[in-house]
């Protein structure tokens, strides 16, 4: 497809019968020739820059390969929609799960079995956004680690802030600093806004600024 057509949605409308003034002859046939010759240059040259793209992407992409029975991590990103299912106030997980694979639908989608609370979504998935789950008896939860309230929510409790760092988004500084929360026993990380943290959780920063 031509940048022209890419761009405004329609073919370019090139004037076939173009007059040089002074001169008889139509140009329109040159014309037609040299565009023709322009749109295979503008091809191969859309093709070889996706064939370079693709062998970026081969190079850091692993195959994957799943089994049914096997279980799987499902990456929350908006491709596939959990991110959008799970509204998490304070902890940001990169992959949830895991889930058990029911089956292979193509050699790079597979059906997974999803909870009730996440029917909304569609349970095929690419296998880009899998990730292998292996079996760790450590992490099973016993049920009395975890205490529960009464609407089925648990504690999820800020420790300390462990680093600072300042990006620049269009051209302002913005101040991030990465939190340690406890949740049923386990550490984790996550990098937050510094003026929403100071807003949320005041006591973190009284013996830092």
């Amino acid at each position: 497809m031509a940048p022209y057509e890419t761009l405004y949605g329609q073919k370019c409308q090139s004037p076939l019968y173009w007059y040089e003034a002074g001169e008889a002859s139509v140009l329109g046939p040159y014309l037609i020739a040299k565009t023709t010759e322009k749109i295979k240059q503008i091809r191969a040259r859309i093709l070889t820059a996706q064939s370079r793209q693709k062998s970026y992407a081969d190079q850091r992409r692993k195959l994957l390969e799943f089994e049914a029975g096997e279980h799987v991590f499902l990456k929350v990103t908006p491709t596939t929609g959990i991110g959008i299912a799970i509204k998490m106030k304070n902890l940001n997980p990169r992959y949830i799960g895991p889930f058990e694979i029911l089956r292979q639908i193509r050699p790079v989608a597979y059906k997974v079995a999803l909870p009730p609370h996440l029917s909304n979504l569609h349970d095929v998935f690419h296998v880009s956004q899998l990730r292998k789950y292996t079996s760790d008896a450590a992490h099973i939860l016993e049920p009395k680690s975890v205490e529960l309230k009464e609407h089925l929510t648990f504690q999820v409790t800020t420790v300390r802030i462990d680093d600072t760092s300042v990006k620049k988004l269009r051209g302002k500084k913005v101040l991030l600093v990465k939190i340690a929360w406890k949740r049923a026993g386990v550490e984790e990380h996550t990098w937050k806004l510094e003026s929403k943290m100071r807003k949320d959780y005041p006591e973190l920063f009284s013996g830092n600024h």
